[in-house]
């Protein structure tokens, strides 16, 4: 089993990525503000993965956009209130892999900072998010293609019901992540 690692902080300036936490909003799935912040962290594996994906990215012309990465357990549970889903969300008295600090929702921007068309908005809970829906554009699927390529050959694996999730391989490995080992990390970002 890996060891237990502090999380590491992603930021727009130190990985070249735009960062939209979309639970630090109410325009998300549940409606509400999940986080009460708008930090970004990732377990050091998963962020040595993400270093990866971005120069693999750039490599073609683009850019991540980072919609969630790390999760707290309370926020899992909030998650699980409103959609007690297996498959979309996952039950947090399992575990999550984002809250392992291992899983990142993601998408990618054009050179004009557009998102690429994938069909469905991130968090859209129906079999068109799932990653290989046959009922979808050439084009959609082609720019799915594209992420799931790049992320791949980061080191991540996807998740077939959600086109903007990926994780690393063998993610239930890892250990949950502790409220106060993240409420650390969030002080050490202050």
């Amino acid at each position: 089993m890996p060891p237990s690692s502090p999380l590491v902080q992603i930021t727009e300036a130190t990985h070249d990525v735009v960062i939209d936490m979309m639970y630090a909003r109410p325009d998300n799935f549940t409606g509400q503000v999940i986080y009460g912040h708008t930090l970004c962290f990732l377990h050091p594996e998963a962020e040595a993965c993400l270093r990866r994906a971005v120069a693999g990215a750039r490599a073609f012309g683009f850019k991540l956009k980072i919609f969630d990465a790390f999760r707290p357990h309370e926020a899992q549970e909030a998650l699980w209130a409103v959609l007690p889903v297996p498959g979309y969300v996952a039950d947090p008295a399992k575990g999550s892999n984002h809250t392992r600090g291992v899983a990142v929702d993601l998408t990618l921007l054009d050179s004009q900072g557009r998102e690429l068309d994938m069909g469905t908005p991130v968090d859209t809970m129906t079999p068109a998010s799932h990653h290989f829906y046959a009922d979808l554009s050439a084009a959609v699927q082609l720019n799915r293609m594209k992420l799931l390529t790049i992320m791949l050959e980061a080191g991540f694996v996807h998740h077939p019901m959600e086109w903007w999730h990926y994780q690393l391989p063998e993610a239930k490995e890892f250990e949950l992540v502790s409220s106060s080992v993240f409420a650390g990390c969030l002080d050490a970002a202050a």
